[in-house]
């Protein structure tokens, strides 16, 4: 049996790579291929998990639209596709290419696999495009493996015969737990400290620090939304002085852009050159030291979707600024907080996880929602039964 695992991205990467491990381990071919819309932050990941792409599309140009990445990405698939013919051809989640893949896979009638399957706000337009490729995706696809009962639920609510949905876990906690015990060796820990510490010149070792991690890259937030996020943040350090700020800066100009222009205080030196003496802009961060930071955190605040189901695996509360989440499980069992895009809620959110302690601890004590470890395992097994026994929609 052979599989071609296709994604563009790195939060893709990090999540599919658990699937692309326990396959291989089990005796099947994977074929990879990438598409490379997101081209730096993408290579990283390649790097450090040792995966060598078979094919590499090379899509990602300057100032690229969605219409560069769809038109260029089934082109280029269609060959790669007709190529080597494949017994099922997965996707994670929910960008351009996932979505382009399972269209190109559906044109060629070739078995689609969509791992993190089921996720919905119900906005077409927030987040974008992402709502509605997971949808397009869900209605193509034949095997959806869904993180969680509500994905599931989703899904079938969708039409989805349920004999093709399975709850898997999310594979980002697969990927998690395991870089967590790369680093979790007294000489890796001191080894990651001292190069913080180097860049920095910030000790991460203190217990006691208060240590805020932010990331933020939303198509939808462009514009007015995040220079309120932006704002919120600066106010946020200049009233919490004992707090401190890392920010790895998206290289999206969108985001480039408010974010040097109110945070920092000179373009030509970015790094840890700030309006606030505590708040620290960073280029973006290979996976495994923002993983350190993530654990290093007193709280994070995001719009990623990713973080939000790892951050309370690591006993992290996250302020969500996003004006809705496909993560509404987060939001139930208290891991998350959604604060939108409103400078004052966002401060106002910041400040009680600094001041209360009572708010802190019944955040960072909630049951992460998202999975065990073991979602990677769960989905070979059911592609393994199901070609084996030839019926694509049975469990």
């Amino acid at each position: 049996m052979k599989f071609i695992a296709i994604f563009g991205t790195r939060p893709e990467a990090i999540k599919i790579v658990p699937v692309i491990k326990k396959l291989r381990e089990s005796g099947y071919q994977v074929i990879i291929c990438v598409t490379a819309q997101q081209r730096d932050m993408l290579d990283q990941s390649l790097e450090f998990f040792e995966i060598i792409p078979d094919y590499d599309l090379n899509l990602m140009v300057d100032c690229q639209d969605l219409f560069h990445i769809t038109i260029k990405a089934l082109e280029g698939l269609k060959k790669i596709l007709q190529k080597e013919r494949p017994d099922v051809v997965l996707v994670q989640g929910d960008t351009s290419t996932a979505f382009t893949a399972s269209l190109a896979a559906f044109y060629l009638q070739i078995s689609i696999g969509h791992i993190e399957a089921g996720l919905r706000t119900h906005n077409k337009y927030n987040p974008f495009p992402e709502e509605n490729n997971r949808h397009l995706i869900g209605v193509l696809a034949d095997y959806h493996f869904a993180p969680t009962e509500l994905a599931k639920d989703n899904l079938v609510k969708e039409g989805i015969p349920e004999s093709q949905i399975w709850v898997t876990g999310n594979t980002v906690i697969d990927t998690l737990l395991d870089v967590i015990n790369l680093q979790s060796s007294v000489v890796k820990q001191e080894e990651l400290s001292m190069y913080f510490k180097e860049r920095l010149n910030l000790i991460l070792a203190d217990e006691n620090q208060k240590l805020i991690l932010v990331t933020g890259h939303r198509r939808e937030s462009f514009g007015e939304d995040f220079r309120n996020i932006c704002m919120a943040l600066k106010e946020i350090a200049e009233k919490n002085p004992d707090a401190t700020i890392i920010y790895p800066v998206h290289l999206n100009p969108n985001v480039q852009k408010p974010v040097y222009e109110i945070l920092g205080s000179d373009l030509a030196n970015r790094i840890g050159s700030t309006v606030s003496k505590n708040i620290f802009l960073l280029e973006p961060l290979k996976y495994e030291d923002f993983v350190y930071l993530m654990s290093k955190s007193y709280f994070i605040m995001t719009d990623s979707g990713g973080i939000q189901e790892e951050a309370p695996s690591l006993h992290k509360p996250v302020l969500v600024m996003r004006n809705t989440t496909e993560r509404s499980e987060g939001i139930e069992a208290n891991t998350l907080r959604l604060v939108g895009t409103k400078k004052d809620i966002i401060a106002g959110a910041a400040q009680q996880l600094l001041d209360s302690k009572d708010v802190y601890g019944e955040m960072s004590g909630a049951i992460n929602p998202y999975g065990d470890g073991k979602a990677a395992g769960r989905i070979v097994d059911v592609l393994s039964k199901n070609l084996m026994s030839g019926r694509n929609t049975e469990k």
